[in-house]
């Protein structure tokens, strides 16, 4: 097993994700103290604009993602109520045209 304390990453590389959380979170400060750090380790500003694109995506997808799951509920929620009807004792009982009015109950006893 790896000991994470043994090679720990590199700041710049720290700073690339937490700036990646940042955004993709949309915590409120952004992650501009992140990029002030990776100018200074001297990541270049392509590298910077490609994280920042993969971060915007990812909490894109996830809103998107979000957006649909609670349309889908909520077109849910919005449907017309289902009228509550009264059970009818009789709703179940065969009726045969012809002849007998009704079927017999599974112990042949007769309802008519």
């Amino acid at each position: 097993m790896s000991d994470s304390h043994a090679n720990p990453l590199h700041p710049s590389i720290v700073a690339l994700v937490s700036l990646a959380a940042n955004i993709a979170s949309n915590h409120p400060k952004q992650g501009l103290c992140q990029v002030d750090r990776l100018k200074e380790y001297g990541v270049s500003k392509d590298q910077i604009d490609s994280v920042i694109e993969i971060a915007r995506h990812i909490r894109d997808e996830a809103a998107q993602a979000m957006d649909a799951s609670f349309d889908a509920a909520y077109s849910e929620t919005m449907q017309p109520a289902k009228p509550k009807l009264k059970v009818d004792p009789f709703a179940n009982i065969a009726v045969l045209e012809g002849g007998s009015c009704c079927t017999p109950t599974k112990s042949g006893q007769s309802c008519c």
